[in-house]
């Protein structure tokens, strides 16, 4: 009976950086038991089948490169499409400086040009990031670090296809980005698992974070799986934002942050048919 002298553990396309493998490559002198592992992006799992290698010498460090390098484009292609984000290219996702430029331009279009089909892009982006493995904290340090070099971002084409204009980056605009980013992280938390499948252990947001807004985000995700609703009473809102906080926002901030929420809920779990 013909034995494997070595297997290569699978692992998820976040962790492709941290496999170690020996230089060494496999030789057989006639034929070896191998295994392959074929991945699925969607399920979530995989699913392990044996075969021949014919092959005389195996480099598996290449191999493993090649592979995992595959999975995680076809992931990003696949969030990009699930959830319909317009990106330029798929270049907007392949850093985590360029998902932090691409979530602000989104944030900035929404300022700008209203809500609507602007906000979905920018949950879209958002839910994308999430996926990705992205961390409130993360992408805030990117968009600080832009904010501190004085660099210029170019804003989003406008829909007549006219030349966008570029503009600077400033704090104030940061910490309100990267609080809807919080918002949209904490409200995939909210959701039946797994609802958006995350391809990193470490946390989205930060303890503080979630501590101030897991309530409000819960309240609202009640209200859309088990009542059917799509609004609350902004005075609920507030009630829970100053059991938390001691304070609450204007009605009318509140009224959007409740909007950003069903927005999320509305990509990641659609409940109702469109018209």
């Amino acid at each position: 009976m013909l034995m494997p002298h070595g297997t290569v553990p699978f692992v998820r396309p976040s962790s492709c950086w941290d496999l170690k493998l020996s230089q060494k490559s496999a030789s057989v002198s006639h034929g070896k038991l191998g295994c392959s592992a074929v991945y699925n992006s969607v399920e979530g799992h995989h699913v392990q089948k044996q075969h021949i290698v014919h092959s005389y010498k195996v480099n598996f460090t290449r191999v493993s490169y090649h592979l995992c390098k595959s999975v995680n484009e076809r992931t990003t292609r696949h969030w990009l499409h699930r959830f319909h984000v317009n990106a330029s290219s798929d270049d907007d996702f392949r850093s985590s400086r360029n998902i932090a430029i691409s979530l602000f331009k989104r944030y900035k279009n929404v300022i700008d040009r209203g809500g609507g089909d602007n906000l979905k892009e920018f949950v879209g982006a958002g839910v994308n990031a999430y996926a990705l493995g992205c961390t409130d904290e993360g992408l805030r340090k990117e968009l600080m670090d832009i904010k501190d070099s004085g660099v210029e971002i170019e804003g989003l084409g406008s829909y007549g296809g006219g030349t966008s204009l570029k503009f600077k980056v400033h704090s104030f605009e940061v910490r309100e980005c990267i609080l809807w980013l919080s918002i949209v992280f904490i409200t995939i938390l909210c959701t039946p698992q797994p609802t958006v499948i995350r391809w990193s252990p470490n946390p989205p947001v930060s303890a503080d974070v979630l501590h101030q807004w897991k309530g409000f985000c819960a309240l609202i995700a009640n209200a859309y799986y088990v009542k059917g609703m799509a609004w609350l009473p902004v005075k609920t809102l507030q009630l829970e934002q100053m059991a938390v906080t001691g304070h609450s926002e204007e009605p009318s901030v509140v009224a959007s942050r409740m909007q950003l929420v069903f927005s999320t809920l509305e990509v990641v779990s659609p409940q109702w048919p469109r018209v």
